[in-house]
């Protein structure tokens, strides 16, 4: 049964949920708050009223997203921040927010993917925190997502099993949406990736614009160890076929560019979207 497989046993991890982007319903918050309650009862795991706000396209004005994320970051009574859900926005507070972080925030964990990528890059040049790519609250809400949850949340009480399966535990890995990373190089909050091996997932854009993306990000990227390309789902139909699949578009500029192509990652906008800690992670599986 899913779920149960460590549901009831593992370390405790006290979770605070903000929304460093787009607005999550109250109906999401509720299907969170059972999971954890049915199946990881030594969890516990609180939502800041930030996340209903909304402002337009935000959950929220800048300044009010910023100062929740800040607030959960530096609040010494939780272990975690999972990130309510992605959308667009983080960016907009990223900057702000890690230079506000103090002690507290250094022992927290983050889980986020999508948009959230922005915060989870930043954090991770500040060297803030264990940040790991991973499913968000608001997918608890339907059946299929309900499992990325539990994926993160049995990976709270210890349990690895949910690690995409080629973290290897020797080489630095992190992972992004593509169009993220791309908007990230060059900014004051992209990490250094040298030596690391690089999963990327797309969503919802024509394939003309992730061969787009990967003519920038092979060009401003550093020598990595290699790249693994995740889900590229929704694509648009465009009124011509674009000639190559994603995986082709991906090998084609790894190959230009001297990236290593490492093959397919279990990470994107799917109910498979497995948790890659950024740096050095335990292999999947492991206790």
């Amino acid at each position: 049964m899913p779920g149960n497989t460590s549901g009831h046993s593992g370390r405790m991890t006290r979770i605070v949920v903000c929304a460093p982007a787009t607005r999550i319903t109250r109906e999401h918050a509720d299907a969170a708050t059972t999971l954890v309650a049915e199946e990881f009862p030594q969890h516990s795991i609180t939502f800041h009223e930030q996340c209903f706000a909304s402002q337009g396209h935000f959950a929220g004005p800048d300044i009010v997203r910023l100062e929740a994320l800040v607030e959960c970051a530096n609040d010494p009574a939780f272990d975690a921040v999972w990130f309510a859900k992605g959308g667009y926005g983080s960016n907009r507070i990223a900057e702000a927010a890690i230079a506000r972080m103090k002690a507290p925030a250094r022992a927290k964990t983050y889980v986020g993917f999508s948009d959230c990528g922005y915060l989870l890059g930043a954090l991770y040049r500040a060297g803030i925190g264990q940040c790991a790519h991973g499913s968000m609250a608001a997918n608890a809400r339907s059946e299929t997502g309900r499992e990325a949850a539990r994926r993160v949340l049995r990976w709270f009480s210890g349990d690895n099993s949910g690690l995409e399966p080629s973290l290897d535990g020797q080489t630095p890995a992190a992972a992004f949406n593509l169009i993220t990373l791309a908007m990230l190089t060059g900014t004051p909050m992209m990490p250094d990736l040298t030596g690391h091996v690089v999963m990327v997932e797309e969503v919802s854009e024509h394939l003309y614009s992730v061969d787009r993306l990967f003519f920038h990000l092979s060009g401003a990227l550093p020598r990595l160890a290699g790249l693994r390309l995740g889900s590229v789902t929704a694509v648009p139909e465009n009124d011509r076929e674009f000639g190559q699949t994603a995986e082709e578009i991906a090998q084609f500029w790894c190959a230009r560019a001297g990236i290593p192509y490492l093959g397919r990652a279990k990470i994107g906008h799917t109910a498979d979207n497995h948790i890659v800690p950024f740096g050095l992670a335990s292999p999947a599986g492991a206790a």
